[in-house]
């Protein structure tokens, strides 16, 4: 931004030669005019908040603000990861609690410091607008009186009239792009203020991603859900495993419309050199319900489904294995498919069953799912493939209080065993329960039994409404479309004088100036003597 800043950079010839442009002696102003005590403290305060170093330093604050944001789980976009934080290093988490540190951007720090650059950034934007208005309706500078103490001057003799030759320079500078002012036996001419057009529109659109940022965060949400085959999504709050909404969100930002997962099928090629199998695709065939009716569509990982502002992303997948818990005297207390998390690249997957009620106990089971089951030389069961070639459902059985009673909202994917009492596995001397699709075996201590009924695949998915893209896509251009023309675009001043001589013949004297550095400076002067003498020719011939 600093080599962007044309008006208040660069520019020490620009300067230099000024007492060769203007006459005119610099007013000084009173000291007694100069504001004083808390009033002069504010003005300080605010040409240094305004001043385009300061900007500079806030954006690079802002830069480093943000770095703890990818560092540490953020409550917005991986709760659960906070949670995880703060069950594997609690003293930490409180420390980065008390920091802020989960909550980068919406901390008080960082919104301080996104306020101070917005603040900043109006700040010198605002009067170097009101500036290079008046400059594009001042004419340009007078004619320097002696022009050949400028660093870049020509100087020709020619033939014809000086009034002709006079309007041949006015036309060759307009040709070339300039603003004119004929004043006398010269002509004076200025071109290059789309450079600081275009370094407005950079700020501007800098400020415009600032604000879209600021106000579209407000209106933004983020849900995620589970959803197994056969099932149905409605877009509405309570339909959601997790959400985050903006602090502007209100229910009626949900659009109508409802999702049904008829099947997923992912695609396979298994590696025999490394004895893997690589996914090659993952496709959620599902049925979209909104007021124009149902339609199949086919939701793939990179091809999200965008419906009414809102995105719908394909994130992961799993089995869901329907899991039927019976009471002793045989009724069923618990039927659904229960979705297991992947733990491996061959979905070995660990699920959590929760039954609080029908059974003379709270019973509580951790379950591993193996698409392709294989026995290891330890006993211990493996999968080999991620697809169910030959599905084994294991399950530890807890007896005790779940803690659903309490009214704190529990984990349904972890089962805390604190306070429970393991029936099976682990160290009781019994046995796991396993079981193969469509086998029923009994629970320990006569609590009844579970079964196996049916394996099914579910899907979770990312519902994203982000209204910053539009505005920040639009101010991306334009910062990339203001940069490119302040990269090319010069500023420059140039004056041609015709002095009548003797014989018919007039000295012709030609300058420029450059504001910045401007290596093609001497060209383009050489460039513009030439189109003059061209014109001129043409002009006397005719």
């Amino acid at each position: 931004m600093a080599n962007l800043d044309v008006e208040s950079s660069g520019g020490d010839r620009w300067n230099h030669y000024a007492p060769l442009i203007t006459t005119t002696a610099p007013r000084s102003v009173p000291s007694s005019s100069q504001p004083s005590g808390w009033w002069g403290l504010g003005a300080f305060m605010w040409r240094q908040l305004t001043s385009m170093r300061t900007a500079l330093i806030l954006l690079l604050l802002l830069a480093l603000a943000s770095i703890p944001g990818s560092l540490v789980p953020q409550r917005s976009s991986d709760p659960n990861g906070v949670v995880q934080f703060r069950r594997e290093d609690p003293e930490l988490f409180e420390i980065l609690d008390t920091l802020q540190l989960f909550d980068t951007f919406t901390s008080a720090w960082f919104s301080s410091i996104y306020l101070l650059l917005f603040i900043s950034l109006v700040g010198c934007i605002l009067p170097r607008t009101s500036h290079h208005l008046k400059a594009l309706r001042s004419p340009p500078p007078a004619t320097p009186s002696r022009l050949e103490r400028l660093e870049h001057y020509r100087s020709e003799t020619l033939e014809g009239d000086p009034e002709e030759l006079l309007r041949s320079a006015e036309e060759t500078l307009r040709t070339n792009g300039y603003r004119v002012k004929v004043e006398g036996t010269s002509v004076a001419a200025e071109r290059g203020y789309l450079r600081e057009t275009a370094n407005l529109v950079f700020h501007f659109a800098l400020v415009g991603i600032l604000l879209g940022l600021a106000l579209g965060t407000g209106f933004k949400y983020q849900g995620q859900r589970v959803l197994v085959e056969g099932q149905t999504f409605t877009n509405q709050l309570t339909s959601y495993d997790s959400f985050n909404p903006g602090r502007f969100f209100t229910d009626s930002s949900l659009e109508p419309y409802s999702l049904t997962l008829n099947d997923f099928t992912p695609t396979y090629q298994f590696d025999f050199t490394s004895g893997f199998a690589n996914p090659l695709d993952f496709v959620a065939d599902m049925t979209l319900t909104d007021s124009e009716g149902a339609r199949d569509i086919a939701l793939r990982v990179n091809q999200p489904l965008d419906h009414d502002g809102t995105s719908v992303y394909l994130l992961g997948n799993g089995f869901a294995p329907w899991i039927t818990v019976y009471s002793p005297a045989g009724d069923v207390v618990f039927s659904q498919p229960v979705a297991f998390l992947p733990q491996d690249s061959n979905l070995t997957s660990l699920g959590v069953v929760k039954i609080p009620d029908g059974l003379p106990s709270q019973l509580g089971m951790i379950g591993f799912f193996y698409p392709s089951a294989v026995a290891l030389e330890t006993g211990a069961l493996t999968s080999v493939y991620p697809e169910p070639d030959q599905p084994v459902l294991t399950l530890n059985v807890f007896r005790g209080d779940l803690g659903l009673d309490e009214g704190i909202p529990r984990n349904v994917y972890s089962l805390d065993t604190d306070s429970l009492t393991q029936l099976t596995g682990g160290e009781t001397g019994r046995d796991s329960l396993v079981m193969g699709l469509g086998e029923r075996v009994d629970l320990p201590s006569g609590l009844g039994s579970v079964e196996f009924t049916e394996l099914r695949r579910f899907v979770s998915f990312d519902v994203h409404r982000d209204p910053t893209q539009l505005p920040v896509g639009i101010s991306s251009v334009l910062i990339m479309a203001g940069l490119i023309v302040t990269l090319f675009v010069t500023r420059r001043r140039a004056w041609i004088r015709v002095t009548p001589g003797k014989k018919g013949e007039s000295t012709v004297e030609f300058a420029a100036l450059a504001r910045g550095e401007d290596p093609g400076l001497a060209k383009g002067l050489d460039e513009l003597v030439e189109a003059f003498s061209q014109s001129a020719k043409s002009t006397l011939k005719g």
